[in-house]
């Protein structure tokens, strides 16, 4: 079944100050997706270190995500595919690995803002700046 996959900087923008990045973030979301264990761990990063949240309002800005979207897992087939893409297309691994579970997950796009707008994967994962296209 397409679907959508969350980059983890698209899901910054929800608890950020730019009002206008965090109405179009809630409102791709809205529609549900997907998000790996990665994401989750990149965003309390985030939360943690760069938002300087609370560890209470970390947590429940994660519980929120995860209530919202299907979270997936890193399994070692994942890594393997992301290991594969970064060679293919020159992806950090990071980002490599995030495009590898979206495949495995079976979505269609990849919303994110730090990766090519258009370009496709696989000939079915397309990545989509949600904030370079109207809403």
């Amino acid at each position: 079944m397409p679907g959508s996959f969350f980059d983890t900087n698209v899901l910054v923008y929800i608890a950020s100050g730019d009002a206008a990045k965090a109405d179009r973030a809630e409102e791709i979301i809205g529609d549900g997706g997907v998000i790996s264990v990665q994401v989750l761990n990149e965003l309390t990063n985030v939360a943690r270190r760069k938002m300087r949240m609370t560890w209470p309002d970390t947590r429940s800005f994660l519980s929120t995500l995860r209530s919202l979207l299907t979270i997936r897992p890193i399994t070692v087939e994942t890594h393997e595919t992301g290991l594969a893409l970064a060679e293919r297309y020159t992806l950090s691994t990071y980002d490599a690995m995030i495009v590898a579970s979206a495949l495995h997950a079976g979505c269609d796009t990849l919303w994110s803002e730090d990766m090519q707008h258009g370009m496709t994967f696989g000939e079915r994962l397309r990545i989509v700046n949600p904030f370079s296209i109207a809403g």
